[in-house]
């Protein structure tokens, strides 16, 4: 097995993503998808059933949703998102994230529709 030396670039990344609401993978642990994505507007309802879904804000400001409450996040702060614990991201100023979550989690959780896209590498 060969290993990388290089270590990943978060800002580099980032500067890579235009479209709003799209996950980029940008490295594995385990079993696990370590994402970006740029978010702007406001998302879907939706849950994910089988798994807590962790979210980083690296620039902006990310309002997660949820019935019993808001969560806001800054730069710097994370929020985990129990598995099936039904939320809404919001970000009024485009944001970026980094996301952890297990290998195939769809962004749109049980609730599909237009705006389902499965993570891509970057």
């Amino acid at each position: 097995m060969s290993v990388s030396l290089d270590p990943v670039n978060i800002a580099d990344k980032l500067s890579l993503i235009d479209e709003l609401w799209t996950q980029r993978k940008i490295a594995g642990l385990n079993d696990y998808e370590i994402k970006l994505a740029k978010l702007k507007g406001e998302f879907v309802w939706h849950t994910h059933p089988e798994t807590d879904e962790l979210f980083v804000v690296v620039s902006g400001r990310l309002t997660i949703r949820l019935r019993e409450g808001d969560v806001v996040l800054g730069p710097g702060e994370l929020y985990v998102v129990p598995r099936g614990v039904e939320h809404c991201p919001v970000a009024e100023e485009e944001t970026a994230v980094m996301l952890v979550e297990p290998v195939g989690t769809l962004n749109t959780g049980d609730t599909g529709g237009p705006m389902t896209r499965a993570a891509e590498p970057l």
